[in-house]
């Protein structure tokens, strides 16, 4: 499964979780329930997955948990808030980095419609189609619609 394939499976699963429940719960249930349609849709789903800090060639356990770990490869860290800012964004780009993984989702599920909830973020950001000085370490974008290609 392609990562788009994997982020629509789970956009998916999480919009199914909106429909049901609106916005306006905590982020713990929220998190449950989707935790449950995941699997449900035969995704492997970890909730709470703690992350290890490596530091100075030393392993720290320093209390980092993700959200939820789609598929060993996918982050999603699910809030309730009024807006995404930059220290979330943070916190996931960290959490891939963290892991050495390339993609995470932020999914928002304070918001009237999901879609507009949800920001896409790629570590190691890299576009062979593009010129090497256009290229960066990281990139974060907007999945404004999740059905477009």
């Amino acid at each position: 499964m392609t990562d788009y394939e994997l982020t629509q499976r789970v956009i998916g699963c999480a919009m199914k979780v909106h429909s049901a429940l609106g916005p306006g719960l905590l982020e713990s249930a929220y998190k449950e329930c989707l935790c449950f349609e995941l699997t449900r849709a035969g995704l492997i789903a970890e909730k709470e997955k703690p992350m290890c800090l490596i530091y100075s060639q030393v392993r720290l356990d320093c209390g980092y948990r993700v959200d939820i770990m789609v598929e060993r490869r996918l982050i999603l860290e699910i809030k309730a808030v009024e807006a995404i800012n930059d220290v979330h964004l943070a916190q996931v780009l960290t959490y891939l980095k963290l892991a050495d993984l390339r993609l995470g989702l932020i999914m928002n599920f304070h918001v009237l419609h999901l879609r507009n909830g949800i920001r896409r973020v790629v570590n190691r950001y890299d576009d062979s189609a593009t010129s090497a000085e256009s290229s960066a370490s990281s990139a974060v974008d907007s999945v404004a619609n999740p059905d477009a290609p």
